[in-house]
């Protein structure tokens, strides 16, 4: 194949290169780059997801433990899925930077490059990120349902049928993305055992994998963008009908000027809502937008790290992966009872600490 290094060199490249996702290019595309080019970029890289891997999943894990203990002024039906969009965040922690690039980058050759566990671990990637789009994108209908269709809710907006969507969500997601791991071979076979994962040449073909690729695209994220942003609009088209009607009532009462609970607690839950799906279209927006551009121009090849292409697709993969931990951060700006237990659960083991260093009295 031209272009390629083959032979010692390629055992080089690869491992770097599948660690950052290169392995889907069109491989005749790929042209042997100056290695000092290839170790600033890995370089950059390593710090960028060496911090990801550390403190993702330490935020996600606090999210998880919080409200799980139900304490956040939250109904059942919003803390489940607060709690499986964050277990699922932490899944595209695990699968797509720490079994996938972490390990590429800093343990190449590694038990985990073994064809069979590299296949898996790409399948698990897309069957994560599917389902954590995608709860999202339930829990943005399930406050569209609570907020403007008051018959629906009562039968929707339950802890049961919040159970059932979210099996169902992950079941799919994973059954969806079970073609990923047969669409794999090995790079080269040592002793019997197939190490490493490329995609096969049916992937650039076969018209039936063409289909799939844009299913996989339109399925996450173009549908969830298009979702979300009818949903929001529906809502806050509802919301403004709702609050003037409500502020002329008010006013004939005579109580403009007093509290009122029930807008209170729509306001913010409006703002847990909208801030949760504006986070991840704006983060998710780089990489619909190089995905877009590639269909529209059919232009894959990368010619080097310093192509804009190869900017704007890693650029799109970083924000991508950054969307799975914002959800925290927003609880504890957003949710006073959140941030009160996130305190409680910072303050334990100090407390611990100084219970040990300083004896009683």
């Amino acid at each position: 194949m031209h272009g390629i290094p083959s032979g010692p060199v390629f055992a080089f490249y690869y491992p770097f290169l599948a660690a950052i996702g290169l392995q889907n290019l069109q491989r005749d595309a790929f042209m042997p780059l100056p290695l000092v080019s290839c170790e600033y970029v890995s370089y950059s890289l390593k710090h960028y997801l060496l911090s990801l891997s550390q403190m993702l999943p330490r935020s996600n894990l606090v999210a998880i433990v919080i409200l799980s203990r139900g304490k956040c002024g939250l109904s059942g039906c919003i803390t489940r899925y607060l709690i499986s969009m964050n277990v699922t965040d932490l899944l595209v922690i695990i699968t797509a930077v720490i079994l996938n690039r972490i390990s590429g980058i800093y343990f190449p050759g590694s038990f985990l490059s073994i064809t069979p566990l590299c296949s898996l671990s790409i399948a698990l990637t897309y069957a994560a990120r599917v389902s954590s789009v995608w709860l999202t994108v339930t829990f943005t209908f399930d406050r569209f349902v609570a907020i403007c269709c008051q018959k629906l809710k009562i039968k929707y907006c339950t802890e049961k049928t919040a159970a059932v969507v979210i099996g169902t969500v992950c079941a799919l997601g994973c059954l969806i993305n079970i073609p990923w791991y047969f669409i794999h071979e090995p790079i080269y076979v040592v002793d019997n055992v197939p190490w490493y994962c490329r995609l096969k040449d049916i992937r650039y073909t076969s018209p039936l994998w063409t289909a799939y690729d844009w299913f996989d695209r339109i399925l996450t994220p173009c549908a969830p963008f298009l979702l979300i942003l009818l949903f929001n609009a529906l809502t806050v088209r509802h919301i403004l009908a709702a609050s003037r009607a409500r502020r002329r009532f008010r006013t004939e009462k005579g109580r403009e000027n007093q509290t009122d609970p029930e807008m209170e607690s729509r306001r913010k839950s409006i703002i847990l809502l909208f801030t949760i799906s504006g986070s991840f279209i704006l983060l998710w927006m780089t990489y619909v937008i190089q995905f877009l551009h590639e269909r529209i121009t059919n232009d894959y090849k990368i010619k080097s790290f310093s192509d804009p292409k190869f900017i704007l697709q890693e650029s799109g993969n970083m924000l991508q992966l950054l969307s799975s931990c914002t959800n925290t951060f927003i609880y504890a700006a957003i949710q006073k009872k959140f941030r009160e237990e996130l305190k409680k659960a910072l303050q334990c083991p100090l407390n611990l600490i100084s219970k040990i260093i300083v004896p009683r009295k």
